[in-house]
C-alpha cells in the first residue's frame, strides 16, 4: 500500500484513509436511496436503478483510487438525476413510450466527448487556466454550498418555491443534526482521530432509537427510519431491464443535442470546481493552485469514464461529488480513501437495509463543519486593494450557494474576472483560454 498510493510522502496511513474512505461513504450514501426515487419518476424501475446507482457509484471511485490516487468518491450527481427526469417527464421526451432510453443516449454521449476532452487534454487546459485567486474562491464558495447542503438535509434551512427559510424545531431531524453537531464539534475540540466518522454514527444510533421508541410511527415522516434488522442481508436486484437500454432513434435532432450540452456544461464545471476545492483542501495543488499535470489529468479521465459507465449501466451522469471533502477532512490524500469508498458502495449492495436508515440529520453535521474547513481558504485570497481580483472571486463564492450551482459561481466568477481585467488594461492577467471561456458562459448566460 505504501509504494502503490504513497502514503508517507502525502503524510498520511492506513487507518487515516479507512477512517476518511468511510467517511466520505457514510456522508454520501443518501443516493442510495434518493437516486432511485427521482429515477423511477420517469418509469425506470426502481429496484433495478437501486443496484445501477451502487455498481456505478463503486466502480467508478475504485477506479480513481487505483488509477488516479485521488481521494475523491464519484456517484450519480443530485441536479443531474433531477435533469434527466425533467427531461423524460415535463421535456422534449414527455409522454415518448421508454423516452428515459434516449436520455441515456444523451448522457452516454456525454460521456464520450468527456471522454475526447479528457484525453487531449482540454479538461486540464482550463482548469490550469483559472486564475489562483479564482481556484481559491471555488474552494470558499463550494465550503458555503457544502454547509447549505447540510442545513437543507437537516431541516435546520428548508427551500421551497426557490426560497430559503428558517426550519422549525418541531422537526425532530433539525433537533438530530443539532445534537449531532454539539456532538462532532466537542469530538472535534477534543482532537478524536475520526471525529466526522463518530458523529455520523453516534448521530445515527439516536436517530435509531428516537425512531424505535420516541417518536414510533412518527418518525418516518421525518425521513428517520430504524433499520429491518430482520432483513439484514438480501441479494441485490438485476440491472437487465435498464442496462444498454439505448434507443438511439430520437437523438439525433436539435433539441436532444441542446440537451447533450446542458448535461456537458453542468458535469464539465461542476466536476472542475469539484477537483479544484477538494485538491486544495487535501494540500494536493502547488502555489499556483493547481494540482499535478498527471493528476489531473488521471482524475478527470475517470470521471469521463464514470460518466459513460454509469450510461450503460442505466443511471445518468456520475460525477466527482463534493462530499468527498468530508473524507479529505479526516485526512484522506490518497486514492487509498476511495477505494475504502468504493468497497463500502459494493458491501452496500448486501446491506441496504442499515445504510439507506442512515439520515440526513446524521451527516448533516459533519457536512456543514466541512463547510467550515474549506471556508477557512478565505483568508489565502487577495482582497486588499485590486478590485479586478476581490470581484470576481466573491461574485464565484456567492453565486455558488445561492444559486445552488458550483458552475454558476464559477461562470460569473471567470466573466466578470475577464471584463474587469479587460477594461482596467490588465490584459496580461488574461489568458486566451479564459477570453474563449467567457465568450463560451456569456453565450450560455443568454441562451440558458
Amino acid at each position: 500500500m505504501e509504494r502503490y498510493f504513497h502514503l508517507s510522502e502525502r503524510k498520511t496511513d492506513v487507518r487515516t484513509e479507512f477512517v476518511a474512505g468511510f467517511t466520505t461513504f457514510l456522508t454520501m450514501a443518501y443516493i442510495i436511496a434518493v437516486n432511485p426515487i427521482i429515477l423511477s419518476s420517469t418509469g425506470m424501475p426502481k429496484e433495478a436503478l437501486f443496484t445501477s446507482t451502487i455498481l456505478a457509484a463503486g466502480f467508478t471511485t475504485l477506479l480513481m483510487g487505483f488509477y488516479a490516487n485521488l481521494p475523491f468518491a464519484l456517484a450519480s450527481g443530485m441536479g443531474l438525476n433531477a435533469f434527466f427526469a425533467a427531461v423524460c417527464n415535463a421535456g422534449l421526451l414527455k409522454g415518448v413510450p421508454n423516452g428515459w432510453q434516449i436520455a441515456l443516449c444523451a448522457v452516454l454521449f456525454d460521456g464520450i466527448i468527456f471522454i475526447i476532452l479528457s484525453l487531449s487534454r482540454i479538461r486540464s487546459m482550463i482548469v490550469y487556466a483559472i486564475p489562483v485567486n479564482l481556484k481559491r474562491a471555488v474552494s470558499v464558495g463550494i465550503g458555503l454550498f457544502i454547509t447549505t447542503i447540510g442545513l437543507e438535509l437537516s431541516g435546520l434551512i428548508v427551500i421551497k418555491d426557490n426560497r430559503m427559510s428558517l426550519g422549525s424545531l418541531s422537526n425532530p431531524a433539525a433537533v438530530l443534526a443539532i445534537i449531532g453537531l454539539i456532538i462532532t464539534a466537542i469530538l472535534m475540540h477534543k482532537k478524536v482521530k475520526g471525529s466526522l466518522l463518530w458523529g455520523i454514527l453516534i448521530t445515527s444510533v439516536i436517530s435509531w432509537i428516537y425512531a424505535g421508541i420516541i417518536g414510533a410511527g412518527n418518525a418516518a415522516n421525518f425521513g428517520i427510519f430504524m433499520p429491518a434488522w430482520n432483513r439484514l442481508i438480501s441479494l441485490p436486484p438485476s440491472i437487465a431491464p435498464i442496462a444498454f437500454k439505448f434507443n438511439f432513434n430520437g437523438i439525433f435532432n436539435l433539441g436532444m443535442m441542446a440537451v447533450v450540452f446542458g448535461f456537458l456544461f453542468v458535469d464539465m464545471f461542476d466536476t472542475i470546481g469539484t477537483f479544484i476545492g477538494c485538491a486544495q483542501k487535501a494540500q494536493l495543488v502547488d502555489e499556483k493552485g493547481n494540482m499535478t499535470e498527471k493528476d489531473t489529468a488521471r482524475g478527470l479521465l475517470v470521471d469521463a469514464i464514470g460518466t459513460t459507465l454509469g450510461a450503460c449501466l442505466g443511471v445518468s451522469t456520475v460525477t466527482t461529488y463534493i462530499e468527498s471533502a468530508a473524507g479529505i477532512a479526516e485526512g484522506g490524500r490518497t486514492g487509498l480513501s476511495s477505494v475504502i469508498t468504493g468497497l463500502f458502495f459494493m458491501v452496500a449492495l448486501f446491506f441496504s437495509t442499515i445504510f439507506t436508515s442512515i439520515p440526513g440529520a446524521a451527516t448533516a453535521p459533519a457536512l456543514i463543519i466541512v463547510g467550515l474547513l474549506m471556508f477557512s481558504v478565505v483568508k489565502d485570497i487577495d482582497i486588499s486593494e485590486d478590485w479586478t481580483e476581490a470581484i470576481p472571486a466573491f461574485l464565484t463564492i456567492i453565486v455558488m450557494p445561492l444559486a445552488y450551482s458550483i458552475s454558476d459561481g464559477i461562470v460569473f466568477g471567470i466573466v466578470s474576472y475577464t471584463i474587469l481585467k479587460l477594461l482596467a488594461g490588465k490584459t496580461r492577467d488574461i489568458s486566451p483560454t479564459m477570453y474563449v471561456l467567457s465568450i463560451i458562459f456569456i453565450a450560455y448566460l443568454l441562451y440558458r
